[in-house]
Parts: structure tokens; C-alpha cells; sequence
């Protein structure tokens, strides 16, 4: 059992109208939703909360007449791609790796895209599915699809970073709503890979911040006996507008030595202000087959100098929980993994909202005192 007396599944692949899917009507081959999870998450004017799923939406029989293939957005219309087997891996489900280069390249299994999903102010029950808000590609960075937004309000004004892939670059995107639910497409603001920008829920002087996650092959060696252990690291950047970002020169959170569950790690929930500072939510990553172990951990950032932890925990906060989605197990395809990407206030606890096992959207009711 999960340690949270309200921790629960609620919303799911079935819970997906692909009828009115962006991607319906555009090539004779049957989809089927891969997964509706790694939901932002923020309150609305009305006091409901709404939670951003992106929905990975996939082929039902990629393969076929000796290909694989993907699909891909074209100047406002879905096609397909094929691959001859022999030149491609298929060993991880989300993606196939193309041999034969002297660099990784990959093509998804999937192409995903962003459902607003409105749900009660306490986050258990569906109200709305938006349909005609989804957030789809639109240009040729987001050809191979729109993933992982995280929500932020700042004023009042709501700012949704995504990351969006192609072969031209994998970037993170901004989009910006007056309502928290229309939101507008505003530009690319990291043209690197960086998985995991959250902008913080607040200004620290005049300024924005974000943290980042910038993503590469090779890192420098910390020297012997450092506490600190080499790999992706949760950085930090500042900007005037939300729109210009320079980097900080300060890290930020960094993967521990002491334990190997951060031996890749990443932000998860945009920092909001509370008594003690800002409080962030991120994931560590335990190698283990494929995929690994993703958990979610917490640390509270100084008020006034984010590059300074005050206080953290190498205790998981959340754990990936198999009795969540055991009623699902005909639909799974890679375990272990709790992503978490969303977080509301709440008068004595916080709204989590993550992704459970690439799988659904999970919803938690964490105390305010678990971070005292």
C-alpha cells in the first residue's frame, strides 16, 4: 500500500476520446494511447485544479510489410515514417534506436501531445476534458511531438514550458494563458536538450528563475572522495521576461554520491514559495534494466539564493506503486517509474500530480508537515 491516505489513479489511456484526437482522420492505420501521464498541474480562477496530460498516442501495429514506423507531423498534417528492421534496436518501448551512426539516434515509438483535463478543487474527480485546448506540434521543432508540460502562474499570468522534439533540436518551449486553460504559443527558449525546465511560482527580486536539466554524453569527474557524483544535474537560470534565459553560475541540486538512486536525476514540480523557502519536488533515477527506478524526492531552496539547498531528503517522498495499476496490467509497459510533475496548494497538504509508470496520471495528498 501507498504511505498517503488519498493517493490514486485518475486518469488513464481509456479515459482518452481519440475521436478527437488531433492525429484522427490523417493516415489509415489505427492508434491507441500508449499513455496520459506526466501531468502539469495548477489551480484555476474557479478554484478547480487543472492537470496538462500528455497523451502518447502510438501506432497499434507499428510493424509492418518488414518496417517500423513512426509517425511525425508535416506542415499541419500526420504521416508515417518507416524504418527497415534490420538497421533498427527495439529493446526500450518508447523508442527505437537507428544503428549504424557514429552518434545515438532515436525515433519514437509514439507522438505525444498536451489534453487539459479540469478535475475538482481537490484534484479526485474529473469535471472536463478539453479537447479543444490540446496543445499539438505546430512547427517543425515539434514534429515528433509536444511532451511533459509543467505549469507555473507567476502574477497573473500562467506560463506552461514543454519540450518539444524533432531532428532539428530537442527544446523546450513556452507557452503563456491569461486563464490558466488557453494557452498561446510564445517561442522556443532552450535550444538544447534540457528535459526539465520549471519555472518558479514567483519572482526573486525582479527576475524570473527556472531550474533546468541540460542533457549530454559526457561529464567532467568531481574529484575522489566528493560528495557529489558526476551526471545530470539540476541546474539553474535567470531571465527579464520569462522568454530570455541566461544560465546561473551557481549549481543547483546535484546527484549525491551517498546513494545511487540519484545517479540520474531531474526537477519535477515548479519551486513554490513556502514559510521555509522554496519548496521543490524532483526525481532520482536507481539503474535497474532499461528504464530504472524513478522516485521522487523533495528539498527546500533559500528564499532569496535558489543555488542554496537549506534542507533536502535522500528518503523518496513517492515511490512507483504496482497496486495503482494493477487494474491496468494489460496496458503496461515499463514499471518502476513515478514521475513527478505537478503540485497545488492546499489548506494543510499539496496536490501532487504525477505519472505512474508512463501509464496514468496519479493524484497525491501530501501533508504540509512532511516538509517541516
Amino acid at each position: 500500500m501507498t504511505r498517503y491516505a488519498i493517493d490514486r489513479l485518475v486518469f488513464g489511456p481509456d479515459d482518452v476520446d481519440l475521436t478527437r484526437s488531433p492525429l484522427a482522420g490523417h493516415f489509415d492505420a489505427e492508434t491507441y494511447v500508449l499513455g496520459a501521464f506526466n501531468p502539469g498541474l495548477t489551480r484555476l480562477p474557479n478554484g478547480n485544479l487543472a492537470m496538462f496530460v500528455r497523451v502518447a498516442e502510438a501506432l497499434r501495429q507499428p510493424i509492418f510489410d518488414g518496417h517500423i514506423h513512426a509517425i511525425r507531423w508535416d506542415a499541419g498534417r500526420y504521416v508515417l515514417d518507416a524504418w527497415p528492421l534490420d538497421l533498427v534496436d527495439t529493446a526500450d518501448p518508447r523508442k527505437f534506436l537507428i544503428r549504424g551512426g557514429r552518434w545515438r539516434v532515436m525515433a519514437l515509438t509514439s507522438l505525444s501531445w498536451i489534453l487539459p483535463v479540469e478535475l475538482s478543487s481537490d484534484g479526485l474527480q474529473v469535471v472536463a476534458v478539453h479537447y479543444d485546448k490540446a496543445i499539438e506540434p505546430q512547427g517543425s521543432f515539434q514534429c515528433y511531438g509536444v511532451e511533459d508540460a509543467r505549469v507555473s502562474r507567476v502574477g497573473d499570468r500562467w506560463l506552461m514550458t514543454t519540450c518539444s522534439v524533432s531532428p532539428e533540436r530537442h527544446s523546450t518551449t513556452l507557452y503563456s494563458s491569461r486563464s490558466g486553460l488557453d494557452f498561446a504559443f510564445e517561442d522556443i527558449v532552450l535550444d538544447h536538450q534540457n528535459k526539465d525546465m520549471l519555472i518558479f511560482e514567483g519572482l526573486i527580486g525582479d527576475r524570473y528563475w527556472a531550474q533546468t536539466r541540460p542533457l549530454g554524453d559526457l561529464y567532467f569527474a568531481y574529484p575522489p572522495g566528493s560528495a557529489w557524483r558526476a551526471g545530470p544535474s539540476i541546474n539553474l537560470a535567470t531571465s527579464p521576461d520569462a522568454l530570455h534565459w541566461k544560465p546561473h553560475r551557481q549549481p543547483g541540486i546535484r546527484p549525491h554520491a551517498a546513494t545511487v538512486t540519484t545517479a540520474r536525476m531531474g526537477g519535477g514540480t515548479p519551486p513554490i514559495l513556502t514559510d521555509a523557502g522554496w519548496l521543490t519536488l524532483w526525481h532520482g533515477v536507481e539503474p535497474k534494466e532499461i528504464v530504472g527506478i524513478y522516485r521522487t524526492y523533495w528539498s527546500i531552496l533559500d528564499r532569496d539564493d535558489p543555488s542554496r539547498t537549506v534542507r533536502s531528503d535522500h528518503v523518496p517522498l513517492l515511490e512507483p506503486a504496482p497496486e495503482l495499476t494493477a487494474p491496468l496490467e494489460d496496458k503496461m509497459y515499463v514499471r518502476d517509474v513515478v514521475f513527478t510533475t505537478g503540485i497545488a496548494e492546499e489548506k494543510d497538504h499539496y496536490v501532487i500530480a504525477s505519472g505512474e509508470a508512463d501509464l496514468a496520471s496519479r493524484i497525491t495528498h501530501i501533508p504540509k508537515c512532511t516538509f517541516k
